[in-house]
């Protein structure tokens, strides 16, 4: 009877709370093959095994001819799904939905060798999220590792119809943008209990917790990522505040509610006692964070999980305090933040989780623990060290992942395998190829601070100031005597053009320009040539005349030479002297014919002359005729 009791007011106050809306998380299915199911489809990822976040699979599909619903080991059937030669493409099971339990349907393929399991509506309707089942104890929950998709009738109908047809199905589930991945940090939250009585759900938290404390420390460290826990609360209705129930399982007079730990109100510990510890750990992590070090609830939750567990009766407030001191925490402050649990008042703390359940924007509502938020986007699958990370990790902006995000336990490097397909220059060790989560990006480099340009996949040269210093900017250059040309010069941002003395297209070749045979210098009198490497050399026939590359010509060593300088200057004084005395006649005319202009226009005022007696003439017999 209190049983039922407690079943109703939980249910009348999580049917009174649910004013949001629960949002299904999805991926991508792509049908690769036959042809005339080609195209892209959704899929929803459901609540257990281990979801590719960031990345893809492609397999063959298979539909089994009997087990079509996989709720019993498929070993009865003698049928497998194992590749059946080493390195083959993996082998996904089309499953029908029905009879059991979808965490026995997947951990049934995943024994017969399946890699992922498509699991097909057995109605026209939204696609729902699938979950694990409450008493999920005997159905090795934990071990299931392979993801699961739920898809539409009507893309499973097709897909049974192929397959029933004998034709080859290739399937590509795809995770890459199931999380959002705006910018070079990701934000993500975990709904948890403080609650470690409630079964294998709690058991696989404390594991998630305990290996992923110190990865989670790091990333918050160094600025990555920004955690925020978050623990679920329910209200009591109205109607029930005052009853047995209620009091022993809420604080604040019915305010925030947790359900009671052994489902037993006779013994053990009760849900306002749940209520109050997670209120300890939100207000640890509110301390924590504005000391700057958000990263010590992990280290609180862990100690706390070890130091007072339900089981040997620690599960109190003093324990909690003793932990909270022993990380150098200030207990007054944290208590303070606590507040009174038998105030008949809101608590500010409590008040903003409730509201935080609820869903906004691309978000639903939190009704799963532990629910794992990502990039606003709830996560789906094992709260696995790796799988989460991975999750993570996808919530980057490419290019910007942290070092722990590219290793080989995380992702595989597609720039190790003929370098990507990208642009390589092997004698300098330049590459376009840029390692990813999601896989690599073929993108021009900057070395040494010089920008490359180019399409990343064929061709990248350097650019800008400084290009010359890398691989000669990909232009033409050669050394002979100890003499070195390039074609490559700093004054321009790109490009490579044949110096003086060359010609060529000066990226792959530059030839000596033959100046004595092209007949381009060295042409005076008397003259010799003499071609060299870039450049000529000219000689005067006699040995006191000296010859002069500007004007290409010869000129005396002695006298000469001041004598026609002399000259030079001489002719350039009288021509300045001429060009004055020119610019002065000028101006003394133009002076001259304005002063007339002028004089004759005041004459005009006092004395008309005969040919404006004319004109008013004329015009007056214009006007007769009028």
């Amino acid at each position: 009877m209190r049983r039922a009791l407690l079943l109703a007011v939980v249910a009348l106050a999580l049917a009174d709370a649910a004013v949001g809306r629960f949002v299904v998380e999805k991926n991508s299915i792509q049908v690769t093959s036959p042809e005339e199911l080609k195209g892209k489809y959704e899929g929803a990822i459901g609540n257990f095994g281990l979801p590719q976040y960031g990345g893809t699979l492609h397999g063959w599909v298979e539909y089994p001819k009997s087990n079509q619903k996989a709720c019993h080991s498929f070993d009865q059937f003698d049928i497998s799904f194992k590749p059946k030669r080493a390195g083959g493409r993996p082998n996904f099971v089309l499953i029908d939905r029905g009879e059991c339990f979808f965490t026995e349907k997947a951990w049934n393929a995943q024994n017969a060798g399946a890699s992922a399991v498509l699991v097909v509506d057995y109605k026209s309707e939204p696609l729902i999220t699938m979950d694990n089942p409450e008493d999920e104890g005997k159905l090795h929950i934990e071990n299931i590792t392979i993801p699961s998709v739920l898809i539409s009738k009507k893309l499973g109908d097709d897909l049974k119809k192929y397959a029933e047809r004998g034709d080859m199905l290739s399937v590509l589930l795809d995770w890459r943008e199931s999380i959002p991945h705006p910018d070079e940090r990701v934000e993500y939250e975990l709904w948890t209990n403080s609650n470690d009585e409630c079964g294998p759900k709690c058991d696989m938290q404390m594991d998630f917790v305990r290996n992923f404390r110190g990865t989670a420390q790091v990333l918050e460290k160094k600025g990555y990522t920004q955690f925020t826990p978050h623990y679920i609360t329910w209200y009591c209705p109205e109607t029930f505040v005052t009853s047995k129930q209620c009091k022993s399982q809420c604080i604040n007079h019915g305010r925030y509610c947790a359900p009671d730990p052994e489902q037993d109100f006779s013994q053990g510990y009760d849900g306002k006692e749940v209520v109050v510890q997670n209120l300890h750990q939100i207000c640890v992590f509110k301390i924590a964070n504005e000391t700057g070090k958000p990263w010590l609830w992990w280290d609180y939750v862990h100690d706390f999980a070890l130091r007072c567990p339900m089981k040997e009766k620690k599960y109190t407030r003093d324990c909690a305090s003793d932990v909270t001191k022993s990380l150098g925490l200030d207990i007054e402050k944290v208590n303070k933040c606590v507040g009174d649990p038998e105030a008949d008042q809101e608590n500010e703390v409590l008040k903003a989780e409730q509201d935080a359940q609820i869903g906004h924007g691309k978000r639903g509502d939190v009704t799963i623990l532990p629910t794992l938020i990502i990039n606003n986007r709830q996560y789906r699958g094992k709260l696995d060290k790796v799988a989460v990370l991975k999750a993570i990790c996808s919530g980057f902006e490419e290019k910007t992942e942290p070092a722990i995000c590219l290793s080989e336990d995380i992702q595989t490097n597609e720039c190790l395998d003929n370098n990507g397909g990208c642009w390589l220059d092997k004698p300098n060790n330049v590459t376009a190829c840029q390692d990813t989560f999601r896989g690599r990006v073929c993108e021009c480099p900057i070395v040494k601070g010089v920008k490359f340009v180019g399409d990343g996949y064929t061709h990248c040269e350097a650019s800008g100031i400084g290009r010359c210093e890398i691989n000669n900017g990909g232009c033409w250059q050669e050394t002979k005597d100890g003499k070195t040309i390039s074609a490559c010069s700093n004054e321009v941002s790109e490009g490579c053009k044949c110096p003086a003395g060359f010609q060529g297209d000066g990226g792959k070749s530059c030839e000596d320009i033959d100046e004595c045979k092209e007949k381009l210098y060295c042409q005076c009198k008397g003259c010799s040539c003499k071609n060299t490497w870039g450049s000529y050399e000219c000689s005067c026939g006699d040995e006191n005349m000296l010859y002069m590359r500007e004007h290409d010509t010869c000129i005396s060593k002695e006298g000469t030479t001041t004598t026609v300088g002399w000259s030079f200057l001489w002719v350039i004084f009288f021509g300045l002297v001429f060009a004055g005395v020119g610019a002065y006649a000028v101006y003394k005319y133009r002076l001259r014919s304005y002063m007339d202009s002028e004089i004759r226009a005041i004459m005009a005022q006092y004395m008309p002359l005969d040919n404006q007696e004319g004109a008013n003439q004329h015009h007056v017999a214009h006007a007769d005729d009028i």
